[in-house]
């Protein structure tokens, strides 16, 4: 059997920073026009070695994403090129994307498949009761095969493209999971130019597949848009780098670390719920160096950890700006020396090395406690640091003064629902047993049924101890406002009002007005723009405006479809706390958009 891999002992900025290679699109051309129509692509999902630890170190079983890359380095077409993170898809706004995805995944899943939770259960084993074998072997039926589905994150796709968790397939598309309707995905890339993720999604296995690498980048950029294009006043190239950072745990033998004992083992024999790695791999490389020049660079930030937040700073406390977040650019640029950014947030930021001396050694540090916010404090040695820049002895180059606004996001009026929904965790012996949203779990009926159109108001009460990121499917909202409130008591007068989760009936709303404290506290400037997730933190109130209609329509109204396809068909989409090891037990809820055109 391997042993754990001390953290200590793994040699860091040793490993050159990895940059994704980019898909290379087939071109599907009118006939007539001779105007392109879609990018297509194929991507087949498998199992193979990587050398995510530093040269010396065993290679690392992982899943990873494989197709058709350019090299932008060189032009070289490749193509059967594998990886993980996968490859970047470059998407032009207003050009769709198709993506046939193909799972070749045939190998036993390495890390402990739980069936005592609720997922995908392609063999439809069931429930199994106690005592619990030991993993391995665990369950052999719940280890292959393997299912899996895509989800573009933040993207405005139609359900039957979106990566329901019940749309998973097997290799060969042998078992299908009840939602599953097809393995080519259309993606109309008609938001704003932003950075955007794809990874797995499959129920109750999210957590695995990831941490086996299944992630990667989307960008979709815009020519038109002022910032983009040959003339834009931001780094572009070489200096334009997508960074995911990513938390893992090794053994000696180069394999990924993931508990196999859960923390109530007669209940839930394998599930933890968190899991934070002892090491940090950013792009695929542990503890990575990134040789820059003396100049401004644009990093687009993808935190892809399971559930570990980070606290970004540089060691010199040097500051950076932020010119985008999750669904684009900010109205203009927010000047910080940190940044807290949770799982599945994205941050786009400007970092100018211009005034160092040549051969300045500079690390990304974290400071962020796991949990967040009251969890242990990083070791200042291992999980404290992400990454290193070394300065070059080149000729230095001032970066050009940004425009003054950066982009003009038109003020939002709710004119639907307030939805007051909470996250609740159930407690066990050992620490919880699952993390729920409103008392529900993921198979008690649909009670998020917003208007096509509609702009509401979702007030998330956080009951637990930890901060939670909150992901919505299909749309970009914008945060309102956090507020304190009296979270003891409010617990205590919603567990007396609606009895102990999970709930057996349709969860009684408790209005949280009369126990807020202060004042509403306004979007910090850095998350005033648009968001898919956002981070919910303990002891608060936290109001976000989700509109159900496209980011680029100035005033929805309220019944009126104006997506390029009907947001109200089969199977509906998701919202879920995307700490992915809480999602796969219960902490994630079906939604459907009605649309009353179509509904009648």
């Amino acid at each position: 059997m391997p042993n754990p891999l001390d953290p200590n002992n793994i040699p860091k900025f040793v490993s050159p920073l990895v940059i994704p290679l980019i898909y290379e699109p087939t071109l599907f051309k009118d006939p007539k026009t001779g105007k392109v129509k879609s990018h297509d692509y194929q991507v087949t999902i498998s199992e193979f070695t990587q050398q995510l630890l530093p040269t010396g170190f065993p290679a690392t079983t992982v899943y990873g994403y494989e197709g058709k890359v350019r090299d932008p380095e060189t032009g070289e077409i490749i193509p059967d090129f594998r990886s993980t993170p996968g490859p970047t898809f470059e998407a032009i706004r207003h050009i769709p994307i198709n993506v046939q995805w193909i799972n070749n995944l045939n190998e036993p899943n390495p890390l402990a498949v739980d069936p005592t939770i609720h997922w995908a259960d392609p063999n439809n084993i069931g429930m199994p009761m106690p005592p619990f074998p030991p993993f391995p072997p665990g369950f052999p039926l719940t280890q292959i095969p393997v299912p899996i589905v895509t989800h573009l994150h933040g993207g405005e796709t139609k359900s039957s493209s979106d990566g329901h968790p019940e749309a998973w397939f097997t290799a060969g598309e042998a078992i299908t999971g009840p939602a599953f309707t097809k393995s080519c995905y259309h993606y109309v890339n008609e938001q704003e130019p932003t950075t955007l993720w794809y990874h797995d999604h499959a129920l109750g296995i999210t957590r695995l597949n990831v941490m086996m690498g299944l992630a990667g980048f989307y960008i979709i950029r815009d020519s038109h848009n002022h910032l983009e294009g040959e003339n834009s006043q931001l780094p572009q190239g070489n200096y334009e780098i997508p960074i995911v950072i990513q938390d893992r745990s090794f053994n000696d033998d180069g394999s990924l670390a993931f508990p196999n004992t859960g923390i109530n083992p007669d209940i839930h024999p394998y599930w933890v719920p968190e899991f934070f790695g002892d090491s940090i791999m950013v792009n695929g490389k542990v503890w990575p160096n990134l040789d820059v020049k003396p100049r401004q660079y644009r990093f687009r930030i993808l935190n892809g950890s399971n559930a570990r937040f980070y606290n970004l700073m540089f060691s010199n406390q040097m500051p950076f700006l932020q010119i985008g977040t999750d669904g684009g650019y900010l109205p203009k640029p927010v000047q910080l020396v940190s940044l807290l950014i949770a799982p599945a947030e994205r941050a786009d930021i400007l970092v100018d090395f211009s005034q160092l001396t040549p051969g300045t050694k500079l690390i990304l540090t974290n400071n962020a406690n796991a949990p967040f916010p009251s969890g242990d404090t990083p070791d200042p040695m291992t999980t404290g640091q992400i990454m290193q820049f070394t300065v070059l002895n080149k000729p230095a180059v001032v970066p050009p003064s940004l425009p003054k606004i950066l982009n003009v996001l038109n003020p939002l009026k709710r004119d639907g629902k307030i939805r007051t929904l909470t996250l609740f965790e159930v407690e066990g012996p050992n620490g919880p047993l699952e993390v729920l949203l409103d008392g529900q779990n993921w198979n008690a009926p649909i009670s998020e049924l917003p208007l096509v159109g509609a702009t509401e108001d979702w007030q998330i009460v956080n009951l637990t101890m930890d901060a939670h990121p909150i992901h919505l499917h299909l749309i970009q909202f914008r945060l309102v406002s956090r507020q304190d409130f009296l979270v003891d008591k409010y617990t205590n007068d919603w567990l007396v009002f609606n009895g102990n989760p999970p709930l057996d009936h349709p969860t009684r709303v408790l209005p949280v007005k009369p126990y807020l404290l202060d004042g509403p506290m306004n979007p910090p400037a850095h998350e005033n723009g648009w968001k898919d997730t956002i981070q919910a933190y303990p002891g608060q109130v936290t109001t976000i405006r989700a509109r159900f209609a496209p980011q680029d329509v100035v005033v929805s109204v309220p019944g009126i479809n104006e997506f390029p396809f009907n947001p109200a068909t089969e199977p509906g989409y998701v919202w879920h706390c995307h700490i992915i090891d809480h999602e796969d037990n219960e902490m994630m809820r079906p939604y459907k958009v009605r649309n009353p055109l179509v509904d009648c």
